[in-house]
């Protein structure tokens, strides 16, 4: 469910028409519906009310601090990757005690900072994280909580760019070595084991894999509890997928079902950690016709929205759904649309059927609120774009356009080529 629907033949966000937002504040621009995002997450938070639970929404999917405000207002932790991610986390009023930290290269200095900080728990990746940890909570005087992330080599059946949980991946530790990893932690004065997670990828569209990694999971639990580990959490991570085309991924009641009844009576708190189901097809890019270009071999839009503001066709191959914003009944033709970038792996969509386009056009290009402004950049020395937020009939620039002058601010001329 979203709420951008079409009123006379135009494209609204809400109340909002999306044409107003584009005209004021100008393209490419993110635009977020408040009630979307609200929902969303209420509709998987509910889903688990049977269940002592925790909901940690994923940072990295979309971390402006509005949204992750808004989250933490409805009773929402996080879970993130970064220092950065848990400074925007704090910003934001989350409270440290939601706060859940993975992610398989923690440097010192974030370490350091989460420790400060209380956090609820860090998801450990390797043996030499853990003892990192140890060292560093040792320094501070302080005892890290701690949660080791299993690998459980389930096959998620989704793109392997995002798939996490299979043994050739980079994260987590193997179900043998997590064993082991216990027996580490025991004899680690200034680490305390609380919990098990496991991710195994993004956007999948069937509970089954869900379900053999929780059952992996469970045996590890009842091994571990009968080695004297005390498990108070278990961490099922995120990855339910969202419709972007065809798909028809399981409804967060379904995946919540499926989940409890193969966890039955383990006693647990359980974490979980949504980023694209919840923000997902809360947002989209809104983009302006630039040209318009017609060859022997190809039809192309060429827009101002480029792939330094929407990477994941370009690094995926992934559908985004294109619409316009002005609705009509012009013939069609099959385009590429494309961006300014030089790149020909630069775009928004190809082959794809859409109204004949003319310059000024406004072109949505839909469920674009999940890992799109927080993968973009500024290759070409593009500015990155605005962030609108709509509520109701009302809408707030929740971040500003970058400027020029806001891409060379960082940098400097050394006094031998002539700086000041």
């Amino acid at each position: 469910m979203d709420h951008f629907q079409y009123k006379a033949e135009e494209l609204y966000c809400e109340d909002v028409p999306v044409r107003l937002v584009a005209e004021k504040v100008g393209t490419p621009c993110y635009i977020y519906s408040l009630a979307t995002l609200r929902h969303h997450f209420l509709t998987f938070d509910s889903a688990f009310a049977k269940a002592r639970h925790l909901t940690c929404y994923s940072v990295k999917a979309n971390s402006n601090i509005a949204i992750l405000k808004l989250f933490g207002s409805m009773g929402g932790g996080v879970d993130i990757v970064s220092g950065g991610e848990l400074y925007r986390a704090l910003k934001a009023n989350i409270p440290s005690e939601r706060i859940v930290y993975s992610g398989v290269g923690k440097t010192v200095e974030e370490i350091d900072f989460a420790l400060r900080e209380k956090i609820l728990m860090f998801n450990i990746e390797s043996t030499q994280e853990l003892e990192q940890i140890n060292r560093r909570a040792e320094a501070m005087n302080t005892t890290a909580s701690v949660s080791l992330r299993v690998n459980p080599d389930i096959d998620p059946n989704t793109h392997p760019y995002i798939s996490t949980g299979m043994k050739k991946n980079k994260f987590g530790i193997s179900t043998d070595s997590a064993l082991q990893a216990f027996e580490d932690a025991k004899n680690l004065k200034h680490i305390n084991l609380v919990g098990l997670d496991c991710h195994i990828g993004s956007q999948l569209t069937e509970v089954t894999p869900f379900v053999d990694a929780l059952k992996r999971l469970r045996s590890l639990v009842e091994t571990l509890r009968l080695r004297g580990a005390d498990i108070s959490y278990l961490d099922l991570g995120g990855g339910l997928g969202i419709v972007y085309d065809q798909e028809a991924p399981p409804q967060p009641h379904e995946y919540a079902r499926a989940l409890l009844q193969e966890l039955g009576d383990i006693d647990c708190t359980l974490i979980f950690e949504p980023g694209r189901v919840i923000v997902g097809n809360a947002g989209i890019l809104v983009t302006r016709v630039l040209y318009t270009k017609r060859t022997k071999a190809k039809n192309f839009v060429i827009t101002d929205g480029a792939m330094n503001d929407l990477i994941r066709p370009s690094l995926y191959g992934s559908f985004h759904g294109v619409q316009p914003v002005a609705r009509n009944l012009k013939e069609t033709e099959t385009v590429d649309i494309v961006g300014p970038i030089c790149e020909s792996g630069d775009f928004l969509a190809r082959d794809r059927d859409l109204p004949l386009s003319t310059q000024g056009d406004y072109l949505a290009v839909m469920s674009a609120g999940a890992y799109g402004f927080t993968m973009s950049s500024n290759y070409n020395s593009r500015p990155r774009a605005p962030e609108v937020l709509v509520s109701g009939d009302k809408y707030f620039v929740i971040r500003k356009r970058e400027t020029w002058e806001d891409l060379v601010r960082p940098e400097s001329i050394p006094d031998f080529l002539g700086g000041n």
